[in-house]
């Protein structure tokens, strides 16, 4: 199922056994348009609330994010952050509020799958590639999508098909690499090699989690240069704990604490924050 089909299934799918859900509200001046790479918020969670076993993951989170935009999202240990995004991913249902993908996708009424193939990628902290097939052939893969692996494997690539892959190597920095067993790669190589994969799938909207945890300098500053080439064309969510790393890549910053957001601005303005100074910062 591909994103239209996703999104035709969406705009039939009966809804007789429960009252129409209204579309996200546009706050502002702001024009809102749907995840097709234009203008406006691409993403909309208002309002949600998680709770495991009585604590609350997510405590009335309310998010918007613009298209094309970088964002990072900070906070300590158990402030919502994996949480936020398993809900994004379809992974966690919410037990109360809404997540909308542009104006008109909900995305609480999508699985999964479907959440992917509306345009949806996630990467988690410790990099999953095929490690026996080159870098090539990884991206041959995650070009394929749903197709069985050995098919995949065998059958004759297109000559788009194959400039395509071979620009996702230029765009991660992996074309000296292309024949590499994936195994041999660096830790970071494989970062850049997974963030590659979903390229592959034309996502609208990336969701990275601690992408330079264990790296090297040098790979913490290209992965820097790869995630800021990445905005603009793609919308771009960053989980980090590296101040350093996020003050160098962040035009707008995110700070959860408890569940919630705390406060939003630029880096500057968030340090300086009383409140995340308190209890992010654990100054005085």
């Amino acid at each position: 199922m591909n994103a239209k089909q996703v999104w035709k299934r969406l705009a039939g799918r009966s809804r007789s056994s429960s009252p129409p859900r209204q579309g996200p509200v546009v706050h502002g001046d702001a024009i809102a348009r749907g995840p097709d790479g234009s203008h406006g918020y691409i993403l909309y969670l208002e309002d949600l609330t998680v709770s495991f076993d009585g604590f609350k993951a997510l405590n009335a989170l309310t998010l918007y994010m613009e298209t094309g935009e970088l964002r990072c999202i900070i906070g300590p240990n158990g402030a919502g952050k994996t949480t936020m995004m398993d809900v994004i991913t379809g992974k966690t249902r919410p037990d109360h509020g809404s997540a909308w993908f542009g104006q008109t996708l909900d995305l609480l009424e999508l699985t999964e799958p479907e959440i992917a193939q509306a345009g949806i990628g996630r990467k988690f902290q410790k990099p999953t590639v095929f490690e026996r097939h080159s870098a090539f052939e990884n991206l041959e893969l995650a070009l394929a999508g749903n197709r069985a692996v050995w098919a995949n494997l065998v059958a004759k690539l297109s000559a788009a098909q194959r400039d395509r892959i071979r620009d996702v190597l230029q765009q991660i920095g992996l074309s000296a690499a292309a024949d590499t067993p994936a195994g041999a790669l660096s830790h970071g190589q494989k970062q850049w090699l997974e963030i590659g994969m979903l390229l592959m799938q034309s996502p609208r909207l990336l969701l990275v989690d601690e992408p330079v945890a264990g790296m090297t300098p040098q790979e913490v500053e290209k992965t820097a240069e790869l995630l800021v080439s990445l905005a603009g064309e793609h919308s771009v969510i960053v989980v980090e704990h590296d101040m350093e790393f996020v003050r160098d890549i962040a035009r707008q910053v995110t700070v959860l604490h408890q569940g919630s957001v705390l406060a939003e601005g630029t880096m500057d303005e968030v340090q300086n924050h009383p409140k995340v100074i308190e209890v992010y910062l654990g100054e005085q």
